[in-house]
C-alpha cells in the first residue's frame, strides 16, 4: 500500500475556517471571546447531566486546575490510575502532591475498584489521613467502572476528578463519561477525537465553579482597576481561534464517534475466532465506549510473535501502531511512589497494540491491517 494509515489524524468538517476567519475580521485573538463562549456552551449541552464546561489550554491544565480546586498541596496524596499517559499524574506533582498508583482491572483495563479501596485503607493505616482526591481514567475511551469507583469515595468522602480526556461521546449506562466526578477532563490534542489543535476543557458542577475555574486560568486577577493578585493563578485560558477550531469541530462529533465505532466493529468482525489475538471490546451493555483507539492484544505463545515484532513489520508496511502505555508505576520519574499492583497493566503493557481508528481510516484500511497483522502472526 502506497499511503502510509495513521491512527488517528485530525479531520476538519470545513467549517473551521469561518469560525476562525470571523474571530481575525473582529479582532479577537486573545483567549477568550465568541468562539470560546460559544464552544464552551456546546460542550455543555453535550455532555449534559446540568453541567458547566470551561475550555482551556490542555487537557493537563484542566486536571491541575481540578486539582487546585479539591485543595491538594504539599504532603497531600491523590490515587491514580497507574495504566494510562503521564499527563494524569503529572499535576499532581506540581502541586507538591505525591501521586499514588492504582492497577486495572480486566474488564475495562481502567482503575481496579478493589484494589482502590485496598489502597485507601492502606494509605489511611500508613500516614493517618485519607487522599484528597481519586483521578480514574476512561482509558482509550473505555469507561472505567466509575459506579463503583464513585460508590468508593463517597464512602470515604475523597472527590472523584475524572480524566475523560480520550472518553468524549463515551457513555456509561447512558451518560456521558466526565460527568460523574466533582470534576471531569477533556483534551482536543491533535489525535483525539476531535482537535483544536490543542486545548482541553474541565467539566465543573456549577456556574460559581465555572467563574472560579476562569479566574484561576487568567492569572488569579482580582477585581481591581490596577493588577491585584492574591492567589497563583496560570494562563490556561483557550484562545479565541483554537476555539473556532473546536466550534468546527463540533459539528462533526458525532460523525466521528460513529465511525470510531464502525472502523471498531469492522475490527470485531475480523478478528472473530482468530486464535491468539484479542480486541478490547465493551464488558457488557453498561459501557459504550468512543473507541477513539483500537487495542488488540497478541499472545504470543498462540500466534508465534509478540506486539514489539507486529509493531515493527507494520510499520514497515505502512501502518502506524501503538504500544499500549507503559504503567506509571514502572516509569522512572515515579519509580518510589506508592504503587497498588496486581499484575494487569503489566501484562497489557507486553502484549498490546493500539491500531488505527481515526475518521481517515476507510473500511479497506481495516481490511488491509487486518490482513497484515494476520500475516505477522502466521511468522
Amino acid at each position: 500500500m502506497d499511503k502510509r494509515i495513521y491512527l488517528c489524524l485530525a479531520h476538519m468538517s470545513g467549517k473551521e475556517q469561518g469560525f476562525i476567519k470571523e474571530a481575525f475580521d473582529t479582532n479577537w485573538v486573545v483567549p477568550l471571546g465568541p468562539n470560546v463562549n460559544a464552544f464552551e456552551d456546546e460542550l455543555k449541552h453535550f455532555v449534559g447531566q446540568d453541567k458547566e464546561v470551561v475550555a482551556l489550554s490542555a487537557g493537563t491544565a484542566a486536571i491541575h486546575l481540578g486539582l487546585i480546586q479539591l485543595g491538594v498541596g504539599a504532603g497531600d496524596e491523590v490515587i491514580c490510575q497507574s495504566f494510562t499517559f503521564c499527563a494524569s499524574a503529572n499535576p499532581v506533582a506540581y502541586q507538591g502532591a505525591t501521586p499514588v498508583f492504582v492497577d486495572s482491572e480486566e474488564d475495562t483495563w481502567n482503575m481496579d475498584p478493589v484494589l482502590l479501596e485496598e489502597a485507601i485503607k492502606d494509605r489511611i493505616a500508613k500516614t493517618g489521613k485519607k487522599p484528597k482526591a481519586i483521578l480514574p481514567v476512561h482509558l482509550y475511551g473505555m469507561p472505567a467502572r466509575i459506579d463503583e469507583i464513585c460508590a468508593i469515595a463517597a464512602k470515604y468522602e475523597i472527590p472523584v476528578l475524572e480524566d475523560a480526556a480520550e472518553a468524549l461521546g463515551s457513555e456509561f449506562n447512558g451518560r456521558k463519561c466526565g460527568t460523574f466526578g466533582t470534576f471531569g477532563v477533556l483534551s482536543f490534542n491533535g489525535n483525539k477525537m476531535i482537535t483544536t489543535s490543542g486545548g482541553g476543557a474541565l467539566i465543573v458542577p456549577d456556574e460559581s465553579t465555572k467563574k472560579q475555574t476562569m479566574f484561576y486560568a487568567t492569572q488569579a486577577r482580582e477585581p481591581f482597576p490596577h493588577y491585584q493578585h492574591e492567589k497563583i493563578g496560570y494562563n490556561y485560558r483557550m484562545s479565541n481561534i483554537c476555539a473556532g477550531i473546536g466550534r468546527g469541530q463540533m459539528t462533526v462529533l458525532d460523525e466521528h464517534i460513529a465511525h470510531h465505532r464502525h472502523v471498531h466493529t469492522l475490527y470485531e468482525n475480523a478478528f472473530e475466532g482468530v486464535d491468539g489475538i484479542t480486541l478490547k471490546s465493551n464488558p457488557d451493555g453498561r459501557f459504550n465506549a468512543n473507541y477513539w483507539l483500537s487495542t488488540i492484544l497478541i499472545d504470543p505463545v498462540k500466534t508465534g510473535t509478540n506486539y514489539d515484532e507486529v509493531r515493527r513489520k507494520l510499520d514497515e508496511r505502512g501502518i502506524e501502531t501503538r504500544p499500549l502505555w507503559k504503567p506509571m508505576h514502572l516509569q522512572p520519574v515515579y519509580a518510589t511512589n506508592p504503587c497498588y499492583v496486581n499484575g494487569v497493566s503489566e501484562r497489557l503493557f507486553n502484549m498490546g497494540l493500539c491500531i488505527p481508528a481515526g475518521p481517515w481510516v476507510t473500511d479497506e484500511d481495516v481490511a488491509y491491517i487486518v490482513e497484515q497483522i494476520k500475516a505477522c502472526c502466521k511468522g
